[in-house]
């Protein structure tokens, strides 16, 4: 700070701000403070950054909204929960060889949910949406048994989930699919999901689907978690787009895993700064009623100057450390602090709350948040991680790994908390529930009556879609004529029927990372509009022109920007309307497949949890049909990572009549069948002609293979079977009249639609044949499509050989994969896929080396194809180069 060099004059204003404050209050000071500061830029004053405020609360004593409850019945409550989490974990961690788990996240947020649960979390069917931290899930399970909702066996098989009976580490839909809405465990997934949860609901209000009323999306998340760049990368959206049904609950214990979350700073402060920046409405709740004494006898200002000056590391040690401790090192600073404190004894010193440990405190933080309008808000709660577990774990950075206490520890936490639970039942940590009359559980179970119903809970039935018939897309199921058209272009058609479908066409919900242009799909801007909550208040440049941008409050289009991870977080969030809104959408989300599920595999992987419902659409898929683009966009394992989520269903197609089948298909598992699968499905942005539809080819579309072209010989001298999917299939085709034409070889052409399903049924029939090692085996569906037919297979597609490679158990015959192993790369796509070896030239050296080795040519015969070809057998293998 600057020397003051006028000191009188500033004492003058100080007086005349205290005048203002005096008289005309603190919104007529804040006006006055900013025409003061917009006066003083206007003049080129360089005036300091003012995004944080004072380490303080941001809402007065005198301001805050009372809470109407009994605070005592709730201390009582919430003690018994606190109780019961630590007895499951404790109980999981001594009786089930260290199953554990982690009990100092809830002990440090037990009064933030429970302020929710008696006031502000609404069930029943227009229920708030809640992202509950993942390691707080003892507590709410802590809760429920105290409802009545689990009993003392399902908290006694606390993660002990593969029988189906017990409870799941952290929230997991797929394993408790009536509890559970979020899987949130995964750091920074529940902030983002949350953030796109609350923008989906705004489009859905906007364009008239759903009617939320007043419905909150509630995200509580650690001060830890904020590192993750998914917690904090959308906030920007949430200020942008006014989503004041938004709101996050930073739970502030200053400590991560394995230590302080800033040390040396105040990550409170860097929060408020960051959220206000984004235009969030911040609330601080840092310290606790039994401080606001302290701070209205501190005449000096040096309490508050004090507070501004601590760094979160030694306030950890003051909670660590003790009272003792605390009066030197904290307010032992200044003669004055001591002073101030000099009748507070040291057990006094250090039951000096944090505010989010003070319900009065948090209850006024959550009522503003609730009355707040136009801007989401964050409440910034500082808590101590592991609060009531003493010495064992309160404030330690040892505190994340606590899964029990010593005999003397759990007499003092039962203590502290009044449990009634006497010394000799204490060795067995045994659960405790008050009698159902008793008066905790009749004020329990009226405060959630109030508020519609309990919760956790969630509502996976909704009514069935009538899915269309394949008709719908007839025009796909037809040849394309003299027309080359990209299996992008066919999706785009496709999209464009589905929306003007009468019964489905509003659940349609397309949805691209700002990546439409690049599909074909800037025809659907005029058409269908792309979802603002402001509209458009411009006149875009191109509005001239028939495909002009167009935004609109009731747009159908979410075009989310440059974000994969937010783009893919609104598919989520509508893929899951069945369930969180009884209101089924069909989410198509569009995307470069490179930057899928590389990017957003965790995502991914929760959208499996999540049971999502709809379509992600692998768009300029492969890893040669994208020339012109190199190592970071190509393509060549997405199919690989889908097929980790045992949920996703995907496909590689090549023509539009596969696309179609697939679709149409997907539509009737998803919505008319109920089953819980999502589906991944490629397409390329390569032009080529499409044939008709062949008779009878459904089934196998859907399975995963199917006999493309047959041989027209039924006895041919050399044959082979030659497979592949995508782009490469034409190359597959190209190389079957070349064996025919200049080598006499007759070929079977086969398309894989999904290699993956394939090998899935495969795995499935291996499995039952192993437990039924007595009954006629089961036989494979590729193993049984390609029983009998004549000479060695070839496989070859647009991915990695480890794609191809799934099938090989199941293949009776000589089996040869082709692939694209290696980094991807620039060039054209001829020269790409010679560069790869998966070009129609590699494919036929590849059968005659297979036909060569059965012994049925010659391997002279293989040189020759090499050196008619011009293929250079010293170039590096692309795996390596």
């Amino acid at each position: 700070m600057r020397e003051d060099l006028d000191p009188q004059e500033t004492q003058e204003w100080l007086e005349a701000l205290d005048g203002v404050l005096k008289n005309g209050g603190r919104a007529r000071t804040a006006f006055l403070m900013k025409r003061l500061a917009k006066h003083a830029a206007r003049a080129g004053t360089e005036l300091p950054s003012a995004i944080t405020t004072s380490f303080r609360n941001t809402i007065e004593p005198s301001n805050e909204r009372r809470m109407p409850g009994d605070l005592f019945m709730e201390r009582k409550i919430r003690s018994m929960i606190r109780w019961n989490a630590l007895a499951m974990v404790m109980r999981a961690n001594d009786n089930n060889e260290g199953l554990g788990g982690h009990i100092s996240s809830f002990s440090s947020s037990a009064t933030l949910y429970d302020v929710g649960f008696n006031y502000f979390f609404r069930g029943g069917e227009q229920a708030d949406l809640i992202y509950y931290q993942g390691h707080s899930s003892p507590g709410m399970y802590a809760r429920s048994y105290l409802e009545g909702r689990i009993d003392e066996t399902q908290l006694d098989s606390f993660r002990r989930e593969v029988d189906g009976k017990g409870l799941s580490s952290y929230p997991h839909p797929w394993l408790m699919p009536d509890y559970w809405q979020f899987p949130t465990v995964s750091m920074g997934l529940g902030p983002i999901q949350a953030i796109y949860q609350a923008h989906v609901m705004k489009y859905q209000q906007s364009r008239g689907l759903v009617d939320h009323g007043d419905r909150k999306v509630w995200c509580f998340m650690g001060d830890g978690e904020s590192d993750e760049p998914e917690s904090l990368g959308s906030i920007a959206l949430a200020g942008r787009e006014s989503l004041d049904n938004l709101i996050f609950v930073v739970n502030c214990n200053l400590q991560r895993l394995d230590g302080p979350v800033r040390g040396n700073g105040k990550i409170i402060q860097e929060l408020e700064g960051v959220f206000r920046g984004a235009g969030w409405n911040v609330v601080k709740v840092i310290w606790g009623r039994h401080w606001d004494k302290l701070l209205e006898k501190d005449t000096t200002g040096l309490l508050r100057r004090r507070m501004n000056e601590v760094v979160d590391g030694e306030l950890q040690n003051y909670k660590a450390n003790g009272g003792a401790y605390t009066r030197k090192h904290f307010f032992g600073k200044y003669p004055e602090l001591l002073e101030l404190v000099k009748d507070l004894s040291d057990e006094d010193i250090m039951y000096l709350n944090r505010g989010g440990h003070d319900p009065y405190k948090v209850y006024a933080a959550y009522a503003q948040a609730m009355e707040t309008k136009g801007r989401p808000t964050v409440v910034l709660a500082m808590t101590v991680k592991g609060y009531g577990l003493g010495e064992g774990g309160e404030a330690q950075n040892e505190a994340h790994s606590v899964k029990k206490l010593d005999l003397e520890e759990l007499k003092k936490f039962r203590d502290r908390f009044g449990v009634p639970i006497s010394d000799d039942d204490l060795k067995s940590v045994p659960y405790y529930r008050p009698a159902e009359d008793s008066p905790e559980m009749v004020y329990m179970r009226k405060r959630r009556e109030k508020l519609g119903g309990f919760l956790p809970a969630r509502q996976a039935e909704f009514k069935a879609l009538k899915t269309p018939e394949i008709d719908i897309f007839s025009a796909q199921l037809k040849s394309t004529g003299k027309r080359e058209v990209s299996s992008t272009m066919a999706f785009v058609r496709m999209l464009s029927s589905l929306v003007k479908d009468k019964e489905l066409g509003s659940r349609i919900v397309p949805i691209v990372p700002d990546e439409a242009r690049t599909f074909g799909m800037e025809g659907m801007f005029r058409q269908l509009g792309i979802y603002s909550s402001q509209g458009q208040r411009y006149i875009p440049h191109d509005s001239d022109q028939v495909m002009f941008y167009k935004e609109d409050k009731q747009g159908q289009i979410l075009e989310e920007g440059i974000t994969e991870a937010g783009a893919f977080s609104a598919w989520l969030a509508a893929a899951t309307s069945y369930s969180n809104h009884h209101y089924p959408m069909i989410p198509f989300y569009i995307f470069y497949s490179m930057f899928g599920f590389q990017r957003i595999m965790d995502l991914a992987w929760a959208a499996g949890d999540s049971q999502a419902r709809g379509f992600l659409i692998g768009a300029t898929a492969g890893r040669t049909t994208l020339n012109g683009e190199g190592l970071q966009h190509q393509d060549g394992h997405s199919h690989l990572m889908a097929n980790m989520i045992p949920n996703c269903v995907s496909y590689d197609p090549t023509y539009s009549y596969e696309l179609a089948v697939i679709i149409q298909d997907g539509m009737r598992r998803m919505y008319q069948d109920k089953e819980n699968v999502f589906y991944y499905v490629t397409v390329m942005n390569e032009n080529y002609f499409h044939p008709d539809m062949p008779e009878g080819s459904a089934e196998g579309i859907i399975k995963g293979l199917y006999c493309l072209a047959p041989s027209a010989l039924k006895k041919p001298k050399l044959k082979v079977q030659l497979m592949g999917s995508g782009t490469i299939l034409r190359e597959v085709e190209a190389a079957a009249k070349i064996l025919k034409a200049d080598y006499k070889v007759d070929s079977d052409v086969w398309s894989a639609t999904s290699i993956n399903l394939l090998r899935r049924d495969g795995l499935d029939c291996d499995r039952w044949n192993m437990l039924h090692p007595e009954s006629e085996p089961r036989l494979p569906y590729v193993t049984e499509q390609l029983r009998g037919k004549q000479g060695p297979l070839i496989c070859a597609t647009d991915y990695i050989k480890s794609y191809g490679e799934q099938l090989r158990p199941y293949i009776e015959s000589r089996y040869v994969v082709l692939g694209t192993d290696g980094y991807g790369r620039s060039d054209t796509r001829a020269k790409l896929r010679q560069h790869f070896e998966v070009d129609r030239q590699y494919i036929v050296v590849a059968a005659l080396k297979a036909l060569a080795d059965d012994g049925q040519l010659a391997l002279s015969e293989v040189t020759k194809a090499i050196k008619a070809f011009g293929l250079d057998v010293d170039k590096s293998n692309p795996l390596c180069s």
